[in-house]
């Protein structure tokens, strides 16, 4: 059956870079203009393959096996200069860049080979996990050199580039890059790679989801991981001592995750949250062990409809858990629990659902109640300060629901917060710290933005909640699960009125909540107002530290490239000469030193441009930005606790 589309098959990184290589120069110049006018051409789908028409005299065909161009023979094209067109390079360059887990679109599947792995390994009559392999890592090789060696150079390429600058020519070479590193053995820098071109594309093409925060924050990533690699395949043959244990196969990566047994579990179930990206939508479910630790199952998978993206994360709750043989839905399973035998669990809590694992339905517990009540007892700042240090971590590593916040608060309204003054729902935590509420996502397809403006209505109602930490000068907290309070309202107190089927939560983005499930008082009872904000305390304190002054730099480069920064670069600086001011005289620094390494470029006698490997103004953006990074973790986590860090 033929369909009509407008979504593109994925594509692997090495079919790009072999596609976009086979072109001639002249070509190559051709090749984003061609790009953008095949994006606009009608696409069928008939099965497997994708088919696209150039004109009256040309068809490309796309084959996709599982939605994946996995080989360069898979893009035909029936013009003249074909196999080295500009058509099938046009084409491999308008699809989305496929990851390492594309393959895998069955959950299910996947835990089921990694299962098979620890069940292989296996032994001892106690039941105990497998043994893992704790001794040193490989030695480096030359192949692990020469990869780090071409990522870390096609990274700087495009920062120096800018987006503006980076067109299929410099994302193919980015990809070529990140091939050669996989097969070398460099998992997470490849992965991170594979992000940088997905979002560079996002922001040429204007995609609604795109945030410049988000591709400056994935090529310090890249950036960093490739300056550290180099530094320690340079070291580790001849002082291994300086390397800690395990860095360097922490920095090299892994090719899928490892799953160890962790035997028979009672599980708790907490919440649900929808998961909608550009690429996947669905829900993960979380749940709470007797001895306290998060674990999550997830129902994500591919889209090809960006309008029917939100609509399949909502339904996917209503979808069985893949845990055994155990029949509930992932939005039951938030309220229920499981009594788990042969489970597995990776390193960041994701349970496996091989064929060994046995699950059976068993009674959940309410929030208030032991193992879930014990979440809330950790102290508002002890919680971010756990959250910011595990955002170091590699997310393969990083603990389950380490960016989860539970906290107790009181509903304030709404009033103008922050700098700009905006209105936002603002939480009393107690010991005067005002948190704002903010939706987790503002997709209109998911019930969070209006669940935030129907509790807005409700000043002084008191609330258990669950929410994601935003890492900013004041507290913010992106709200994802709401519950009733351990004490009872007292009377002509507002209070939510759920349901006995609703466990006394709900989840914000997949459940609306209606006017009836809250109690609010009676018309002339005492009752709180909506706030102002002169009557808050913290929520008009003293200016902020002009960290963006730095961050929108970095930024700029991001955005302009290299030359951005490069013009002006010999006039005096306000912003640097503000850091100053604010204390920041090592971001003042390090602004100046972006700014005069942009503008060092070499040149021939003729005045011109000569093409260097931009290693200085790489290493002096990487410092400005992890600089930039660890003030605004430090500054969120002094505003969590009330300290003054400026």
């Amino acid at each position: 059956m033929t369909a009509s589309t407008t979504e593109w098959p994925a594509v692997r990184p090495e079919v790009v870079a072999e596609v976009v290589a086979g072109l001639s120069p002249r070509l190559q110049k051709r090749l984003d203009g061609a790009a953008a006018k095949l994006a606009g051409r009608p696409v069928e789908r008939t099965g497997d393959a994708w088919r696209i028409t150039v004109d009256e005299e040309t068809e490309l065909v796309l084959h996709a096996p599982g939605g994946v161009i996995g080989d360069p023979a898979g893009v035909r094209c029936g013009c003249l200069l074909a196999p080295a067109c500009v058509h099938r390079a046009a084409a491999v360059t308008v699809c989305r860049p496929a990851d390492a887990g594309t393959d895998d679109d069955a959950n299910a599947e996947a835990d089921a080979n990694a299962e098979a792995d620890v069940d292989a390994g296996a032994g001892g009559a106690d039941g105990g996990a497998a043994p893992q392999t704790t001794g040193p890592a490989d030695p480096p090789t030359p192949a692990e050199r020469a990869a780090v060696h071409h990522l870390h150079h096609a990274a700087a390429a495009v920062l120096a580039a800018g987006v503006g600058g980076t067109g299929a020519v410099l994302q193919a070479e980015l990809l070529r890059a990140a091939h050669r590193a996989r097969l070398a053995g460099l998992h997470r820098p490849a992965a991170a790679a594979v992000a940088v071109v997905t979002r560079v594309r996002a922001a040429r093409s204007g995609e609604p989801d795109h945030r410049l925060a988000d591709l400056a924050a994935g090529l310090r990533e890249l950036l960093d991981l490739t300056t550290a690699l180099t530094a320690a395949l340079t070291t580790a043959p001849a002082t291994p001592s300086a390397l800690p244990p395990g860095r360097l196969a922490e920095l090299r990566g892994s090719a899928r995750q490892a799953y160890h047994e962790a035997g028979g579990l009672r599980l708790h179930g907490l919440f649900t949250e929808p998961v909608l990206t550009a690429t996947h939508a669905g829900v993960v479910t979380w749940a709470v062990d007797a001895g306290g630790r998060l674990s999550t199952v997830a129902e994500v998978m591919p889209h090809t409809d960006a309008t029917a993206a939100a609509p399949q994360a909502v339904g996917a709750a209503n979808r069985a858990v893949r845990l055994g043989d155990a029949v509930l839905g992932h939005g039951e399973f938030g309220r229920a629990g499981l009594a788990v035998q042969g489970a597995t669990r990776s390193a960041n809590g994701r349970l496996g659902a091989g064929a060994s694992v046995r699950a059976v339905r068993a009674a959940g517990a309410a929030w208030t109640a032991e193992p879930l009540a014990a979440l809330w007892a950790e102290p508002p700042a002890a919680q971010v300060d756990r959250a910011l240090s595990a955002a170091a971590a590699p997310y393969e590593t990083r603990p389950a629901g380490s960016d989860l916040l539970f906290l107790d608060v009181t509903l304030l309204g709404a009033a103008p917060y922050g700098p700009t003054g905006v209105p936002q729902l603002l939480a009393d935590c107690g010991g005067g710290l005002v948190v704002a509420l903010r939706a987790a996502h503002d997709h209109p397809g998911l019930a969070f933005r209006g669940n935030l403006a129907l509790l807005a209505t409700a000043p002084g109602l008191r609330l258990r909640v669950i929410g994601r930490l935003e890492r900013a000068a004041r507290p913010e907290l992106r709200l994802l699960a709401v519950g009733t309070p351990p004490a009872d309202p007292a009377p002509g107190e507002p209070a939510l009125a759920l349901t006995t089927a609703r466990s006394g939560r709900v989840n914000l983005g997949l459940e609306r909540l209606q006017t009836a499930d809250l109690v609010l008082p009676a018309p002339g009872a005492d009752a709180l107002t909506p706030c102002a904000a002169p009557d808050l305390p913290g929520v008009t304190e003293a200016p902020e530290a002009p960290v963006h002054l730095l961050t929108r730099r970095v930024e700029q480069a991001v955005t302009g490239g290299r030359q951005a920064l490069a013009l002006g670069a010999g006039t005096p600086d306000g912003d640097a000469t503000r850091l100053r001011s604010a204390g920041l005289a090592t971001g003042a620094a390090l602004l100046g030193a972006l700014r005069a390494s942009a503008a060092d470029q070499p040149r021939d006698v003729f005045g011109r441009v000569v093409a260097n490997d931009h290693e200085a103004f790489t290493a002096a953006w990487l410092a400005a930005a992890c600089y930039g990074e660890e003030l605004a973790g430090a500054l969120c986590a002094a505003a969590w606790s009330g300290r003054d860090e400026t």
